[in-house]
């Protein structure tokens, strides 16, 4: 695979999820704190259940993609590849050290305006750094193309 599509289809694997992460910070986990109490549980197992099948995927991919494309292109590109899988590496910390423990916790308690709040604010840091990465790659992109 050319160096190219690589970095091509890291950036657009990475304008996906920050197009999605955005939503989820600035729409959806927000609406969490508007669900009825009584409903919560039934709404919180079907938010874990789907979203799952939209994000997990990319995210996997997102990973190999960055690893690939630091291993292909670190002599080429320089150290703004190892920026990105930093990136994606941190985005993946942040995912399994903190925003699962919080939905653990929402399954477990069920509604928690405190538990949901934090899952809110502990969500920037993995927006920021996928934003981040986008434009890092768009940059990067945009130079190489």
């Amino acid at each position: 695979m050319s160096l190219k599509l690589l970095l091509l289809l890291n950036f657009g694997l990475a304008a996906y999820l920050t197009g999605l992460i955005w939503t989820v910070q600035l729409v959806h986990y927000p609406g969490f704190a508007y669900v009825a109490p009584e409903k919560f549980a039934a709404f919180h197992q079907h938010h874990t259940r789907t979203m799952s099948w939209v994000v997990l995927a990319p995210m996997v991919l997102e990973l190999g993609l960055a690893g690939w494309l630091t291993w292909q292109g670190w002599g080429t590109l320089g150290a703004v590849v190892w920026w990105s899988l930093a990136l994606v590496v941190g985005i993946w910390l942040v995912t399994f050290l903190i925003s699962v423990p919080f939905h653990n916790r929402l399954a477990q308690m069920g509604y928690n305006y405190i538990t949901i709040d934090g899952l809110v604010r502990t969500n920037w840091l993995r927006t920021v750094a996928w934003t981040l990465r986008t434009l890092v790659l768009g940059a990067l992109l945009w130079q190489k193309l």
